[in-house]
């Protein structure tokens, strides 16, 4: 099965790995952030080496953005951020793994001061899910 984890997060400025720059994880002890740091590209590298990611990607600050929506018959682009809300879409990582319970212990370890970490099942076409 395969599950998208969805980072939400307010980098200021935008950057990546968010964490790096949120205030909530800015004001731990130094020690600290070096620790969750340490303990979360384990757990990247426990995934790649069995298989469990897929993939990933962080993504370029929301201003950057363009929306395209539809609007008497034609589509109409205009600047984002997408929405007028303090988090914003940053990234995700698409992971393989057996059933949700190994998808919600695998986002456990994503959670992380100042972020929403959202864990979504992907859907294909024609698959058993629709």
């Amino acid at each position: 099965m395969k599950f998208v984890i969805l980072i939400h997060s307010t980098p200021e400025p935008w950057g990546h790995p968010t964490g790096d720059f949120v205030a909530e994880h800015k004001a731990l002890p130094q020690e600290q952030r070096d620790d969750m740091n340490a303990h979360f590209d384990q757990v990247l590298t426990q995934l790649q080496e069995n298989g469990e990611l897929v993939g990933g990607e962080a993504l370029g600050d929301p201003r950057s953005s363009t929306l395209f929506r539809w609007a008497d018959g034609d589509p109409i682009a205009s600047d984002g951020p997408y929405a007028e809300t303090k988090e914003q879409f940053a990234g995700f990582f698409l992971i393989d793994v057996a059933d949700r319970g190994r998808a919600e212990e695998i986002a456990f370890h994503f959670a992380g001061p100042g972020e929403t970490i959202e864990l979504r099942p992907t859907m294909w076409p024609g698959g058993d899910d629709q």
